[in-house]
């Protein structure tokens, strides 16, 4: 299970294709990820099946307001990011110390068969890869997800949607209509995006893939104080969402400093003012961290 997939040798350099970067990683070295890497001409990812974060939550808290609510789920998240955002909410496991990296993956694989026994034991039928990147688990995903619905188990993932188009459509082959997402949509500008490590047009590319592949999505917009929180920015974000459909779920919540950045958080007038704004155009739009 550690080697990878979505990646081609050109020599002595590895070109990995999980996400939208394509980082070109010499021997010994790691994606901008952290946790892939080039061990002699092979890409291996040594966190794959192995978690540091487990809990069962609601799960509006994913957040997910349209797809099973009032139930809990049993939630999943391991190590590092394909972004790279200075007010990271989870930075403790996106971006790990050395101790807790190699505690993970020092932690046996969790087998397919034993995440239903997890799952199944919770009096649970629902599970999210959450709380960190959870495409950096997408082989694991790919191989356990026939195991899950088998057990009349589905899938939710919570994710920054900066995945590659090759690597997203792979992993859309092994969800169903059952399952579901959440898909950050950090900012409504190239040039912030690339503040926060991401691609912009990836996003909305892979926020209209997943949607047309029939799993059920729903939408964060994150409101960053000093970053993201232009009104006109916003506004044209919740065009483009309108334009695919009105029925796409918007969730529009506050910011608290965290990892590196310090400004204050969103001032929630503003907040109650911006989704006030994008009700005007959606029919489901929600609050939240307030």
């Amino acid at each position: 299970m550690m080697q990878a997939r979505w990646w081609k040798r050109n020599g002595d350099i590895i070109s990995c294709n999980l996400c939208f970067r394509g980082c070109n990683i010499k021997q010994g070295g790691s994606g901008k990820c952290g946790v892939r890497f080039n061990k002699d001409g092979v890409l291996i990812s040594p966190c794959l099946g192995k978690f540091c974060a487990c809990a069962v939550d609601p799960v509006e808290k994913k957040p997910l307001f349209h797809w099973n609510s009032g139930k809990f789920i049993y939630s999943l998240g391991s190590v590092g990011c394909t972004m790279s955002c200075p007010f990271c909410q989870n930075y403790h496991i996106a971006f790990p110390v050395k101790a807790l990296y190699e505690k993970t993956i020092g932690t046996s694989e969790l087998s397919a068969d034993d995440l239903v026994r997890n799952v199944k034991g919770s009096g649970l039928n629902l599970v999210a890869f959450t709380y960190n990147e959870p495409t950096l688990q997408a082989e694991y995903i790919c191989e356990t997800a026939p195991v899950l619905y088998e057990a009349g188990i589905s899938v939710a993932l919570v994710t920054n949607g900066a995945m590659s188009h090759e690597a997203a459509r792979d992993l859309l082959s092994c969800l169903n209509q059952n399952d579901a997402a959440n898909i950050d949509i950090k900012a409504f500008t190239t040039e912030t995006y690339k503040k926060l490590g991401g691609e912009l047009d990836t996003v909305k590319k892979n926020i209209e893939l997943f949607i047309n592949a029939g799993i059920h999505v729903e939408l964060t917009n994150l409101v960053v104080t000093g970053l993201n929180d232009n009104i006109e920015e916003f506004a044209a974000m919740v065009d483009w969402i309108a334009s695919i459909s009105d029925e796409i779920p918007l969730h529009v919540t506050r910011y608290f400093p965290a990892r590196n950045y310090n400004k204050p958080p969103t001032d929630i007038e503003f907040l109650y003012s911006l989704a006030s704004m994008a009700k005007a155009k959606l029919k489901h739009v929600h609050i939240g961290n307030v």
